[in-house]
């Protein structure tokens, strides 16, 4: 069939809250050499979405001031030299940002096939965390068989994610998370819950492992949760760091506690890796993880699904704090 002329997208209008998210027509992109267009069925929503919304993430030239990082739908048109997908296929992706649209563009290295028997809602909820946890928590972590992690955020798409796939490899994981319905949810994905709001994360982890720590951190809250996270860390642990929810400066940073600890902290931003960064996560997922997909295991959790043209609804309920799992908007 022919394709449209032009689409409906969701705009960032200027910097704000939810409600400067609004549709508008624009013309149908096409796609360079190596990329695909794809027909969105359904997008996934995640924090650096709501970064960007609001003016607060960092882009770089050439990245699309439309948001969403993650689409399900079909393929409909190839750029030149692409020889891995045909019109049809049905994949799910990592963008460089424009996924909130019907149609979107991304590199075909940043692209896989949907999982067999998978809805386009949850194929949706699987590229962007999915490549973020595996690059941090499996990457620049190191986390392995018979380690220990904490996860901070534990019931956010990113939590849930790397609990699921620490219960997968066999790595004892800890989360944290700030009600009994979400500690729960914690519980039943194999993992030791934590309420930040009565416990300290630091003591427990310390009970629990008999002093040792654990050997990674992911954590999502920067600054404020720093020296705690070097308390919790074991003898040569990775904290990597995923956001800054609260703060992106530390003061009175304990060095001692690094340097007697050979501990090591770092982190990343998906969206600035380079194309080939990207590609190469695509293909270690392809590997260890797509596999386990297809098998039924590890498949996102879907906390609420909006139409596309309520993504003002769908951040304020991100940004509210309640949701467990991911948040998705349904295009088709």
């Amino acid at each position: 069939m022919p394709l449209p002329h032009d689409m409906t997208l969701i705009e960032i209008t200027t910097p704000g809250g939810p409600e400067v998210l609004k549709p508008r027509q624009a013309d149908l992109p096409s796609p360079a050499a190596g990329e695909i267009l794809i027909q969105v069925h359904a997008a996934g929503v995640n924090r650096p979405d709501a970064l960007q919304r609001a003016g607060k993430y960092p882009m770089k030239p050439g990245m699309s001031p439309i948001p969403g990082l993650e689409v399900a739908g079909e393929v409909v048109a190839l750029g030149d030299g692409v020889t891995q997908y045909r019109v049809g296929d049905k994949v799910c992706a990592l963008t460089n940002g424009g996924g909130y649209a019907q149609y979107c563009v991304v590199p075909a290295s940043q692209a896989l096939p949907v999982p067999e028997g998978m809805e386009w809602i949850q194929a949706a909820a699987i590229p962007e965390t999915f490549f973020t946890v595996w690059a941090n928590l499996f990457g620049l972590g190191g986390a392995h068989k018979g380690q220990r992690v904490l996860i901070h955020g534990g019931t956010s798409g990113i939590g849930t994610t790397a609990l699921m796939l620490c219960r997968e490899f066999g790595i004892e994981a800890f989360a944290t998370a700030g009600s009994d319905d979400k500690c729960a949810a914690i519980r039943a994905l194999g993992a030791e819950a934590i309420n930040y709001r009565e416990q300290d994360f630091a003591e427990v982890i310390a009970e629990k492992t008999g002093g040792k720590g654990v050997n990674v951190i992911l954590d999502i809250m920067g600054g404020s949760y720093l020296n705690n996270n070097l308390k919790a860390l074991a003898m040569d642990g990775r904290l990597v760091m995923l956001g800054f929810l609260g703060g992106a400066k530390a003061n009175d940073v304990d060095l001692m506690s690094i340097m007697a600890k050979r501990a090591i902290i770092t982190g990343s931003l998906l969206r600035a890796r380079t194309k080939d960064e990207k590609a190469a996560i695509a293909e270690q997922l392809r590997e260890h993880v797509w596999p386990v997909l297809s098998a039924g295991r590890c498949l996102p959790m879907i906390d609420q699904v909006f139409d596309y043209t309520q993504a003002d609804q769908a951040h304020a309920r991100m940004e509210g704090g309640d949701h467990i799992g991911k948040i998705v908007l349904r295009v088709v």
